[in-house]
C-alpha cells in the first residue's frame, strides 16, 4: 500500500516503521530535528518487539512533495488538527482514507468537517513509545491499532489496510464499532494521562500509592459516568481490564502527556480532563477529580515554548 504518516512521532513513527518494513510504500511528514535526523540518518525503533533501522527513508516536511497516496495515517497532536488537515490536500486521491490515531473523542467529527465525513476512518492506538532523541524512538509496551469505518462499514480500503497491518506483524482490528472503542480508549487515557502528569509520576510509582491509585479509581468513575451519559455502550469487565491494564504495564511507563510536560511541549489536556469536564457539564454529570486535573496543570497546557 502506499501510505503516508502525517506526523511521524511515536504513533505514527512506530506503526509506519513497521509497514514500511513489510515491504508497504511509506512516506513520513515530520519537521525541525527529528525530520532532519530521519533524512541523514534513518528512523531507528528500539522495541522488546525487536529493534529497527529503516534507511534510507522517504521522508518530508511538504505532502506535496509524496502526491496521492492510498492511506493517511493522522497521528498529530490535537492542537494541531486544523493546520495538518488542511496541509494533506495533495495526499487525496479519489478513495483515500485518512484514518485518526489521535487522542481524545472530537477528532473524527473535527476531521469529518474539514476533509468531508467519507474520507475520514475513526482509529485508536495502544502504544507506549516516545521519541527519545530525533529520529530515534523507544518503544517500551503494547503495540496495537483498532480501526473502521463510521458506522461500521466495511469496505476494501479498510480490509486492505488490516491485511497490511497483519502482515506487518502487529495486532490490528477492523472493527464494527470503532465509535465505542475511540471511548473505550478515552475513559481510560483521560485518568492515565492526567494522573501522570499531575504526579510527575510513571505508572508504577502511582499504583505504588493506596491513595492516589484510588484517586485513579474515582477518576475513571467519572469518565465511565460521563460515556453512559453520552450514550456509549461500554464492555461489561472493562473497569477491571483497565485497572489490570494498570497493574501489569512496565513500573517506568509513562503517559505521553507527561513525556510532553517534562519536555515543555503543549499538553494535549483539553481534550482529555478539560473533555471529561466540557461533556460533564453538558451532561449534568459531576467531574470533580478532572476539573482538579484540568485545573492544576492549566499554567501548563501551553507548554513552555510557546
Amino acid at each position: 500500500m502506499r501510505i503516508a504518516i502525517m506526523g511521524s512521532g511515536a504513533v505514527g513513527g512506530y506503526f509506519g516503521a513497521r509497514l514500511a518494513a513489510a515491504g508497504n510504500d511509506v512516506a513520513f511528514i515530520a519537521r525541525g530535528a527529528h525530520l532532519e535526523a530521519i533524512r541523514s540518518r534513518g528512523l531507528r525503533i528500539e522495541s522488546p518487539e525487536g529493534n529497527l533501522h529503516l534507511s534510507p527513508v522517504r521522508a518530508t516536511g511538504d505532502p506535496a512533495a509524496i502526491g496521492p497516496v492510498d492511506v493517511v495515517f493522522f497521528t498529530v497532536k490535537m492542537y494541531d488538527t486544523e493546520p495538518a488537515a488542511r496541509a494533506i490536500g495533495p495526499l487525496l486521491g479519489p478513495d483515500t482514507a485518512v484514518v485518526t490515531f489521535q487522542n481524545g473523542v472530537e477528532s473524527v467529527g473535527i476531521l469529518g468537517g474539514i476533509l468531508g465525513p467519507d474520507r475520514v476512518m475513526g482509529g485508536v492506538a495502544y502504544i507506549a513509545a516516545v521519541v527519545s532523541e530525533p529520529g530515534v524512538l523507544k518503544h517500551t509496551a503494547m503495540g496495537r491499532l483498532i480501526f473502521g469505518e463510521s458506522g461500521g462499514r466495511r469496505t476494501a480500503r479498510a480490509s486492505a489496510l488490516h491485511a497490511a497491518c497483519s502482515a506487518a506483524g502487529f495486532e490490528a482490528t477492523l472493527s464494527d464499532r470503532i465509535g465505542d472503542d475511540i471511548w473505550e480508549k478515552f475513559v481510560r487515557l483521560a485518568v492515565i494521562s492526567g494522573m501522570c502528569a499531575l504526579t510527575r509520576s510513571s505508572v508504577g510509582g502511582m499504583r505504588g500509592d493506596p491513595e492516589i491509585f484510588a484517586m485513579i479509581r474515582s477518576a475513571l468513575d467519572e469518565t465511565f459516568a460521563v460515556a453512559r451519559a453520552r450514550g456509549v455502550s461500554l464492555r461489561p469487565g472493562l473497569m477491571d481490564e483497565i485497572l489490570k491494564m494498570v497493574g501489569d504495564l512496565p513500573p517506568g511507563s509513562k503517559a505521553s502527556m507527561l513525556e510532553d510536560l517534562e519536555r515543555g511541549k503543549p499538553l494535549e489536556l483539553p481534550w482529555l480532563s478539560g473533555a471529561v469536564v466540557r461533556l460533564g457539564r453538558e451532561l449534568n454529570v459531576e467531574t470533580p477529580i478532572h476539573a482538579f486535573i484540568s485545573t492544576a496543570l492549566k499554567l501548563q497546557a501551553g507548554g513552555a515554548r510557546r
